[in-house]
């Protein structure tokens, strides 16, 4: 199920994310295909990555089981290893970015001299990967193409892309989430540093859709040496899809107009492939068993389950 493209009975709507095919059935379920498909810098790579589509479809069925006494998702099934069956939901138009750590994108804004982020000031005197005093709320808009912008919790209110009472309560609901998630990785011995969820509506309530705290979505840390590597300055031993960023910006490629992407040969496929399960043992602590599933085989479990709902 390198590249799946199903058809389904009552099939109402079809969408093809960069990594999720989504297909809609009569307007009141969805049926999520996490593909193989790895992208980076907002642009899908040539080549897909055996066994991706099930390492984050697998994490993310993990997490969201183990949050959903904090808020409801949207999964009813996970019929397949990386498939999984939820309620049609009417999504939030924004992302709500969290991050405990100036790293990645904060520490790039803060480097350069600025000290606000999507309406949040940030403290003087910090080094890049130093924790925040308290964990930062910096959302983005939610695009479909391209990429997300940042926006502030005043310009979404005063746009009414979310009303006040809705996004004070996925503020409250992203705090909890990620503290959680802080918890569960701690256990593994790592530090969840940022991350990111999306939220939609089912009826009138709120529930967390798509993926959470998966290696696509978030940034680990090694617990161990953490103290050690940010007194000497060190860069910090991180679990994230972020080694494939480095090695595409090695190779000259930042997803910048003419820009080229570098041939992804064998080896390098084959490499990030057991990175992807290096993650999942990682963050899970479960074994990774490698799952191969015919396309005809798919759709006809993926039906079955679709007729028990």
């Amino acid at each position: 199920m390198l590249e799946p493209n199903f058809k389904f009975p009552k099939q109402t709507a079809f969408y093809k994310g960069k990594v999720r095919d989504v297909y809609t059935i009569e307007d009141k379920l969805m049926v999520m295909v996490v593909s193989d498909r790895i992208s980076a810098f907002d642009v899908v790579l040539p080549r897909p990555i055996p066994y991706k589509g099930q390492v984050l479809n697998q994490v993310a069925a993990i997490m969201l089981e183990a949050t959903k006494d904090i808020v409801p998702n949207w999964v009813k099934s996970v019929p397949l290893p990386n498939v999984t069956i939820g309620v049609k939901c009417e999504t939030f138009p924004v992302e709500m970015v969290v991050r405990g750590n100036l790293t990645g994108h904060a520490w790039r804004t803060y480097k350069s001299g600025q000290r606000v982020l999507c309406g949040v000031t940030m403290p003087e005197g910090m080094k890049e990967n130093d924790f925040f005093p308290t964990p930062i709320i910096t959302p983005t808009t939610k695009a479909h193409e391209g990429h997300d912008e940042d926006i502030s919790r005043e310009e979404i209110i005063a746009q009414g892309l979310v009303s006040k009472e809705d996004y004070e309560q996925l503020e409250k609901y992203t705090l909890a989430l990620f503290e959680r998630g802080k918890e569960m990785a701690k256990k593994r011995g790592l530090i969840l540093v940022d991350t990111k969820y999306e939220f939609g509506k089912a009826g009138d309530t709120i529930v967390v859709i798509d993926e959470i705290h998966t290696p696509d979505s978030s940034r680990f840390f090694y617990a161990e040496g953490y103290e050690e590597k940010q007194k000497a300055g060190e860069a910090q031993k991180q679990l994230s899809k972020e080694f494939v960023r480095e090695w595409l910006m090695e190779n000259g490629f930042q997803g910048k107009d003419g820009q080229k992407v570098p041939e992804m040969t064998d080896a390098f496929i084959k490499s990030v492939s057991e990175r992807y399960i290096e993650l999942f043992e990682n963050i899970t602590g479960q074994k990774f068993v490698k799952e191969d599933v015919a396309d005809a085989d798919a759709v006809k479990k993926i039906n079955e389950t679709l007729n028990t709902l």
